[in-house]
Parts: structure tokens; sequence; C-alpha cells
């Protein structure tokens, strides 16, 4: 990998600090990457040219002062098209934000901007991020790079392309069902999903622009090419809001180990109700035999004391009316009147999306109960091991398939077609119970095709997930380049 475009944030970083090649170099390369690869991908929707060479330039110059501005000094990086990027087009692909400029940061972006980071650029992101395959009618549809036929996933599928592609140094995504995970896992790059309320998500489209208050569940995380990005983006990132800090603080302990073999680890990697392709599972369980020669116990058996169906249902109940929150009157309505009308025993997804999206909040107090049942079965759980090994979700990176509505598509898990919305289980667990999660790149199928494992860490504890995917890497491939790029 001699390539620049390829090596980790961190990497860079420091090749910048030892005068090993300047900010105003780095970002041409990548430019000319973007300029010479992305049409094959449409990953970079948006970039910012100028300001980001004069924010190089001023970048190499304070450096030969012996100036430092932080641990990514210098660094190019691009910023998921849903988060607001002050003075530069943020659309979340939706129509009427088309020529949305935002006059000022979101508190995450200038936390990496105030540690040297210079911004380039936006990636590309299904609507109002509510999809896994990421197309929308202003910038159209991007391309996975392990295989452009397929969808690099959603919603930060233009983010984890990038990275993957080489074509930035560090990519800040989003996640509430599964947005930074299930793209690593697709494009074989490295993300993490940080335990809930420890990154400020103000700033994120949705909500609409101007929003204060932030929504249950979603969380901004990090797109890297390396776990070792990945504890240095949250170590910049976490931590309250101005307004907060006057009182809170925030210091998130250690990992739990270091070494691999010190690791206690339970491995989650199939379910009877949600089965896990194949292939899918041929690289989770190879990672689990390469952790056992390696001297590591796992176990396979063990389970928090609740089952996938019961994490997935309190998710959805969480989920969907925060899914549903922004429809138009009508639709709400419509909605309302569906979960009215239907039997008492009957179910679908749309049936599912209906009764829980118009749930009133008395229905939300009992599903957050049930949350907190759960989250202290987790808690417990942790006392025992220090990692839960799960798949990211089913399947290796799908076709492209934009058929409207979701519930008219489908995914192929063993040659058996199953519903679109089965890709919620496997990310349910770490989201509903507010845990960290990491991706990590395991391997490729038999088609080339990358898969991720997800690491679940205890609440708060986002380092022991991220120092297992560090470890993990001493055994496994880790990030490799997509071919041809």
């Amino acid at each position: 990998m001699s390539d620049l475009g390829f090596k980790s944030a961190s990497e860079l970083a420091a090749s910048i600090r030892d005068r090993e090649i300047s900010s105003r170099e780095l970002l041409d390369h990548f430019l000319a990457r973007v300029e010479r690869l992305n049409p094959r991908l449409n990953a970079v929707v948006t970039l910012d040219v100028e300001r980001a060479r004069d924010r190089a330039y001023r970048a190499d110059a304070a450096l030969a002062r012996g100036e430092l501005w932080g641990p990514l000094h210098g660094v190019p990086i691009t910023i998921k098209d849903t988060i607001e990027t002050a003075g530069l087009r943020t659309t979340a692909g939706f129509p009427p934000l088309g020529d949305y400029v935002p006059a000022a940061n979101a508190p995450s972006v200038q936390r990496l901007i105030d540690a040297g980071a210079v911004v380039f650029g936006k990636t590309n992101t299904p609507t109002l991020a509510a999809d896994w395959q990421t197309f929308n009618p202003i910038f159209g549809t991007t391309n996975n790079p392990w295989d452009t036929a397929r969808t690099p996933g959603g919603s930060s599928g233009g983010s984890a392309a990038a990275i993957a592609a080489g074509l930035s140094g560090l990519e800040l995504g989003s996640d509430i069902g599964g947005s930074i995970r299930v793209p690593s896992h697709w494009n074989g790059v490295y993300g993490h999903k940080p335990t809930y309320g420890i990154v400020p998500a103000r700033g994120h489209i949705p909500a609409l622009p101007g929003a204060l208050s932030e929504f249950d569940l979603a969380v901004l995380g990090p797109i890297a090419r390396s776990a070792a990005d990945l504890d240095l983006a949250l170590a910049l990132l976490a931590g309250p809001l101005a307004d907060r800090a006057v009182a809170w603080r925030l210091e998130l302990p250690a990992p739990r180990h270091e070494l691999l073999r010190d690791f206690r680890v339970a491995a989650w990697l199939d379910d009877a109700e949600f089965a896990v392709d194949p292939e899918v599972r041929r690289s989770l369980d190879d990672t689990v035999s390469a952790l056992r020669a390696a001297g590591v116990r796992v176990d396979e058996a063990a389970r928090p004391a609740f089952t996938l169906a019961e994490a997935l249902d309190t998710y959805l109940q969480l989920l969907w009316p925060i899914m549903m929150g922004g429809s138009p009157p009508e639709v709400f309505a419509g909605l309302i009147d569906a979960a009215a009308a239907s039997p008492a025993g009957a179910k679908s997804s749309e049936l599912t999306i209906a009764r829980y999206g118009t749930a009133r909040h008395r229905d939300w107090l009992v599903a957050n109960e049930a949350r907190e049942q759960l989250r202290a079965k987790m808690a417990a759980f942790f006392q025992d091991y220090d990692v839960l090994l799960m798949p990211v979700n089913q399947v290796a990176a799908i076709p492209h398939d934009t058929r409207e509505p979701l519930s008219a598509r489908r995914i192929v898990i063993g040659g058996a077609e199953r519903e679109y919305f089965e890709l919620f289980p496997w990310i349910s667990v770490a989201t509903m119970t507010l845990a960290p999660a990491t991706a990590a790149p395991i391997g490729r199928t038999r088609a080339n095709l990358p898969v991720g494992l997800q690491i679940v860490g205890p609440y708060l504890e986002d380092r022991t997930s991220i120092a297992f995917a560090r470890a993990l890497a001493e055994i496994t491939a880790g990030f490799e380049p997509p071919p041809g790029f």
C-alpha cells in the first residue's frame, strides 16, 4: 500500500508533522484521486477546493513556524452530507435543502477542524439518511468500490466508499439504523458507533437545520482505514456541548485490555429466526478459529439474557416514532388510519411501521422501560465478558435495488429471498441498549466482497471495542484496498 491514499489518518498526520509531505501536497493528491476515481463511485458529491487549499497552505505555514494545530494537523478529510459544514453545501440528499449552505459547523465538524483537519468535501447519502443504499434525487447513486453493481450501503455509504477507495483521509458519519456499521462492513473499512450521547449530534440532518434537540438512538462517529484512527477521532469528537461543559466532563475509561489473548470474548454469530448468509458466516467462523489459534477463549454459547427478536422489537418501538416524526401531516394521518384498521394479530413490516410510528407517548414510556431492562441485562453480561462479537448484518453488499416502497425490496440469504427490513436485527442490540459498537473488516466472500465483524462493548467503554478491533488486525487481513483503486 505505497499510495498515500490508503494510509491511515494517523500515518498521514505523522508524515505531515515529520515534513515528509506537506498538507498542500497531500490535499492535491486526494483531489487528483477524486478527479480520476470518483466518477466510477459518485462517493464525493461536493468539493470545496479553494478554501481547502488555503487552509492547507496555512497549515504548512503554521508548521514551519513551529505551530501544531492538533493531532490532525493538515490532514484532508471529508464529511457526510447530512452534517452541517460552514460555507459548504449540505443537502442530506433532500431537494428542499438542495441549496442549503450552513453558516456554522456542527460541533463534531468543528472539533475535527480544531484538531487541524482540512475539510475539502462532502460525501453522498440517501435522502435524509433513511436507507441502507445511497442514492438521492440531487446527486444520484453511489457505487461500491469492490463491485460497482452493488451498493456501498447507507446511510454513510459515500463516506465508507470514499475511505475504501482512498479518496479521503478520514470520514465523519452517522448511525441510527446501522448507518456507520453497515457501510463499513460492505466496504471493508473500520467504523465506530459511539456510546449514545458522548458525541454531540447537533447539526445533523435530520433534524432540520436549526434544531437544538437530538434524537434518541442517533449518533455521529468516525469511519477510517484503521482502528487507531477510530480511537484518535473518538478522542477528538467525544465530550459535552459547550453549555454543558460548564459542569459536565467526559472521561472514557481505558480499554479493559490491549493484548488479544486477555479479552474475554463472547460470539453470537447466528440466530434461528434471523439466519446469516453462509458466505458471511464462513468469515465469522474463520475469525473465531483465528482467535482460538491465537490463544483467545471464545464462548459461542454465551448470550445476554434476551433474544434477538426481543431486542429488535424494542428497538423498532423506539426507532419508528423518530423516523415517522417528520412525516407530512397527510402521510402521518394515513399511518394512524392503517394502524387503527389492522386486525389485532396481523403482522407485516408496513403494519409495524404504522403501529410503532404513530405510538403515543405512553407507549414510548413502556418501550423505554423495556429498553432499560435490556440494558441492565447487557450490563450484567459484560461483567463476565469484555466484548460481544456479532454480524453487522446477514449479507455482504447487495446489488442496487431502488424499488419503492422499501418493503418491495428483497435480500437473498443462503439462496432464499427475505424482507429488506431484515437488515435491522443484528444492529439493533447495540443501538437499542445505547452501547458502543465497532465494525472491523475480517475477510471476503468467494465473490470477493468484504465482510465485517461487529464488536459490541460495554456502555461507555468505547475504547474496549476499538482496542479489540485494533488487536484483531494482527490475525486478520484488516483494511485492504479494493481492486482497481
